[in-house]
């Protein structure tokens, strides 16, 4: 939708600067830095009007770029990250899977392989 305003825009300065230049054809001096020239207004009016869209394009154009390499490094560190990421997890995971079958394997020892030794009052007399 902000394109569309912007094209909307567009096309109603370009009318705009096109009625004016029609008005304008009279012949006036342009002045370069080696001399002097007599042109229609209206091809000087059209002329910087064409030079400053050339100009804005190529600014926008510009940011459009950076901004394109901008977001391809971004996701590239992104994709990364996710990659470490995905490690660390199966770090973690494999680490509580160790963990539990640690907890399992302590839980189920008999008193022999503990090291202790249970004594029950009746074998003491």
């Amino acid at each position: 939708m902000k394109s569309q305003w912007g094209i909307l825009f567009g096309l109603l300065f370009a009318i705009i600067v096109a009625v004016f230049a029609v008005f304008n054809v009279d012949k006036v001096p342009v002045n370069y830095v080696f001399g002097e020239a007599q042109w229609p207004l209206v091809l000087v009016i059209l002329g910087a009007a064409l030079l400053g869209s050339l100009l804005s394009i190529s600014f926008a154009s510009y940011k459009i770029f950076g901004k394109s390499r901008q977001r391809k490094s971004l996701q590239k560190e992104l994709d990364e990250a996710n990659a470490r990421n995905q490690v660390l997890q199966t770090s973690l995971d494999s680490t509580a899977r160790d963990l539990k079958q640690l907890k399992l394997n302590s839980t189920t020892a008999t008193p022999k392989d503990s090291g202790r030794i249970d004594v029950r009052e009746d074998d003491l007399h």
